[in-house]
């Protein structure tokens, strides 16, 4: 038996958003800086992507300080480095697949993220994944400067990759056989196999759309964030609105309540499916 483990990123196995980390104090934006507000400004002004707004904006402020290196895929590898992931996450891979292998479940990992993707290459567990689909730039043959984004993953697209993972295609390039039709179950993974780890609005459509086709949605939030009104308000209308099945901290150590509930929904899977 298959099953796919699905992550976000940002958020769901890092803490904040991975360009803050490294990239952006490197491009001498604080936390402080006008960034955010100018991007949330031009998307409204120009009625664009939000997505599409950020990777522009980010590429126009390392041209204006002179800084085009910091968006290449080298040194946004490097800044990954930097990002600090949920406790727990780096033994978590070989932790599950041992587990699932015992079951005699076959776990692929995927990521599908509005983050950067060079920088979550750059990160200690990217080995561990089948495919990354994250933010990517088209770069200049001849520079190696960022020209222009080449792939913008927001909460609507992200559906889409599921779909690609769900039929076995993976790239971001392929729009005839995403179309094509297969037979649920002569799918690499069906949806009731596919357990999608996420922690926000964006990823509201892709946890509502596993669950609802038997698949498993885990809300996963930051377990030092669980004091604060916005951080419940956010899981109340999670659970209200029936968009996950599991809400859990993103402690991914073993014995924790992520590790139990995962190691759970794959033997229900196995009782179900295998």
């Amino acid at each position: 038996m298959q099953c796919a483990l699905v992550y976000d990123f940002d958020g769901t196995l890092a803490r904040g958003n991975c360009a803050e980390h490294g990239l952006m104090p490197a491009l001498g934006l604080s936390e402080q800086s006008d960034f955010w507000p100018e991007v949330n400004r031009k998307n409204r002004e120009r009625d664009g992507d939000e997505i599409l707004t950020y990777l522009g904006e980010l590429a126009k402020r390392a041209r204006d300080v002179g800084k085009h290196d910091e968006l290449t895929p080298e040194r946004l590898r490097m800044h990954g480095q930097s990002i600090p992931l949920f406790p727990g996450v780096e033994n978590w891979f070989e932790a599950i697949n041992r587990f699932a292998s015992d079951q005699g479940i076959a776990l692929s990992h995927y990521i599908v993220s509005s983050g950067l993707e060079e920088m979550i290459r750059g990160t200690p567990v990217a080995k561990h994944f089948k495919k990354i689909f994250g933010c990517r730039y088209h770069y200049d043959e001849d520079t190696g400067h960022a020209k222009w984004p080449a792939v913008a993953i927001d909460y609507t697209t992200k559906t889409q990759y599921l779909f690609r993972i769900n039929k076995g295609i993976e790239n971001s390039w392929d729009n005839v056989t995403i179309n094509e039709y297969i037979e649920p179950r002569e799918r690499p993974f069906p949806f009731d196999h596919v357990i999608y780890f996420g922690d926000g609005d964006t990823d509201i459509p892709a946890m509502k759309m596993v669950k609802a086709q038997g698949g498993c949605s885990l809300a996963v939030f930051d377990g030092e964030k669980w004091g604060e009104r916005n951080t419940q308000e956010k899981i109340e209308k999670l659970i209200s609105e029936e968009r996950a099945n599991y809400v859990v901290p993103g402690d991914y150590s073993t014995g924790s309540q992520l590790d139990v509930t995962v190691r759970g929904v794959l033997r229900l899977y196995l009782r179900k499916y295998g």
